[in-house]
């Protein structure tokens, strides 16, 4: 059984369908990437899994328990770092990490521990008593996070934790997922900067209109769009004959020389490298470096659903 089972879940506003039988399953352990465009159903998803939308058909487990029939047990499972910060900004970082922990039933010694344990692995130890209302954005979205994984949550919800910081912070964050990751927490993650999924995540999937239209690994989900690499050659001597010869090859769909550099586009950098460098060498070209690029994680978004993720 997976961590997070999702089975033939819908829901409706009015006559809109934001989410259409839908199915996931999440393993223990995972940092899972949920990417789809504005209005793919992301944040519907999100919030019938920690138990805030009612299901209108269909089961959510968590752990095994579901969330129709025991949500308070399953909420306790989780900690939910929203896009929307949630602080309140009189008080200060203690306090609200404090006032999340006891909602969450802790008390006395122990909660006061998990308060300088938060604060300690955001960063924001010796910022205990002062009020997020003094803090920089970065500085608020780890608070944030503290708030949300004070009770040692199994399971992590992000949802763009990383909108609108500074460099410095985005790194800091992202180092924390990984770090709360190695700890034990599984990771549903969330975010419109591509790089950061590509970066941290050992799963993605892509939701469009309400379903999950692709779903795996990196790799698996670029084997599943048909798109050219580009190999990228660095050398001296590239003439006439050499090109005409390259063009020539069938598996090389086009290619373009600026001065020393080469770019060509095939079917599979992989397979193609090696006819390319022995038609160099009979050419006598001199080659510095060779890069092979396959498409990114921006690309197949964009080949599956026909939009940016920003759209």
């Amino acid at each position: 059984m997976a961590f997070i089972e999702v089975n033939d879940v819908g829901k409706r506003y009015g006559d809109k369908l934001s989410v259409d039988h839908l199915n996931l399953r999440i393993e223990e352990g995972e940092i899972f990437g949920l990417l789809g465009p504005n209005g793919a159903g992301k944040s519907t998803t999100i919030n019938m899994i920690v138990g805030l939308l009612k299901l209108d058909q269909g089961e959510i487990l968590v752990d095994g328990i579901s969330v129709k029939d025991r949500p308070l047990e399953v909420k306790k499972k989780i900690g939910l770092v929203p896009q929307d910060l949630a602080l309140y900004e009189m008080m200060s970082a203690a306090d609200n990490i404090t006032f999340f922990g006891k909602l969450y039933g802790l008390r006395g010694r122990e909660l006061k521990e998990r308060v300088t344990e938060a604060l300690r692995f955001v960063g924001l130890e010796d910022r205990a008593k002062e009020a997020p209302r003094t803090f920089s954005g970065g500085m608020k979205r780890r608070l944030n996070i503290a708030c949300a994984i004070m009770h040692h949550p199994k399971l992590i919800i992000m949802d763009e934790p990383t909108v609108g910081i500074d460099p410095q912070s985005r790194n800091h964050i992202l180092e924390s997922v990984r770090e709360l990751n190695r700890m034990g927490s599984t990771i549903i993650y969330t975010s419109h900067y591509m790089e950061e999924v590509s970066a941290i995540c050992d799963r993605v999937a892509i939701m469009d209109q309400g379903h999950v239209i692709a779903c795996g690994t990196q790799e698996e989900l670029r084997d599943l769009v048909a798109g050219e690499e580009k190999i990228v050659m660095t050398a001296m001597g590239i003439g006439e004959a050499v090109l005409a010869e390259l063009k020539l090859h069938p598996r090389i769909n086009s290619l373009h020389q600026h001065d020393n550099v080469l770019e060509l586009y095939t079917a599979s950098s992989q397979s193609d490298l090696q006819d390319i460098l022995y038609i160099c060498a009979q050419h006598d070209v001199v080659i510095h470096s060779v890069v092979c690029e396959r498409p990114t994680l921006e690309t197949l978004f964009l080949n599956l659903t026909g939009r940016t993720l920003r759209d």
